[in-house]
Order: structure tokens, then C-alpha cells, then sequence
């Protein structure tokens, strides 16, 4: 696999994991923008996730996901046993760092700035509660 190739990878690894992260709000924007439910069960469905202990199991398998895809990309970089860990230590704690925080920053932009904007268009009400007020 070639470098490029391993970026996209990762790529993809940390744009699944942003968006499964934010599976409690987009359920609701896409049904209610596709006509399929009313306003007010959407927001109820968007509260149930958000705020109940599906969220959490959402972020768990974010860092799932995201873990997977870590170690994916180093094990197609060659890294594969203890010793080879050690050696490309600070290239491991490094990546890994840069890979969740732009994740989350991803994530963020995603759920609190996209999925808002457009669950306030089709009409939930979320505008009071936005972040930005």
C-alpha cells in the first residue's frame, strides 16, 4: 500500500468513526427531512439518543472504530510486533494523537454546527439551544 493510499485509509477511518459518533442527532434530521416523521417525534428521538445511554455506546464504538483503524494503518506500515512499537514510539503516540483529535474536531463541526443547521431548516427545535446563542 503506498502512502497515499494509507492516508485515505485513515481517511475513512476517522470520517465513519465522526459520523457514527453522531448517529443520536442524524437519525432525526434525515427522517424528519424526508418527510417520514413529524417534528415533534424526531425531537423526541434525538433527545432519547442524545441523552440517554445510547450515546455513550456510540462513543465506545467510535474509539472501536477508530482503534481498529490505528491499528490497520500501523500494520500496514510494517509496524506488527512489540519491538517495532518501540522503536516507532513517538511516530505511534504522534499519529494517534492527530488521528483522535481530528476526529473529534470533525465530529464537532459535524453534529454541532452541520447536523444543527440543518435540524433547525426542517424545523426541530434546537435554535434555543444552539450552540452559538
Amino acid at each position: 500500500m503506498s502512502a497515499e493510499e494509507d492516508a485515505r485509509s485513515m481517511w475513512k477511518w476517522m470520517l465513519s468513526s465522526a459520523f457514527l459518533a453522531s448517529m443520536c442527532c442524524f437519525p432525526s434530521v434525515l427522517l424528519v427531512g424526508l418527510g417520514l416523521m413529524t417534528v415533534s417525534a424526531g425531537d423526541a428521538l434525538s433527545n432519547e439518543l442524545y441523552f440517554g445511554p445510547a450515546r455513550w455506546g456510540l462513543y465506545g464504538l467510535t474509539l472501536v472504530l477508530l482503534g481498529v483503524g490505528i491499528y490497520r494503518y500501523f500494520y500496514s506500515q510494517g509496524i506488527c510486533t512489540i519491538d517495532h512499537a518501540k522503536r516507532e514510539r513517538k511516530r505511534i503516540v504522534n499519529t494517534t494523537l492527530l488521528v483522535v483529535f481530528s476526529t473529534y474536531a470533525i465530529y464537532l463541526f459535524w453534529n454541532y454546527l452541520i447536523l444543527e443547521l440543518l435540524g433547525i431548516a426542517v424545523g426541530l427545535p434546537w435554535e434555543e439551544s444552539a450552540f452559538w446563542r
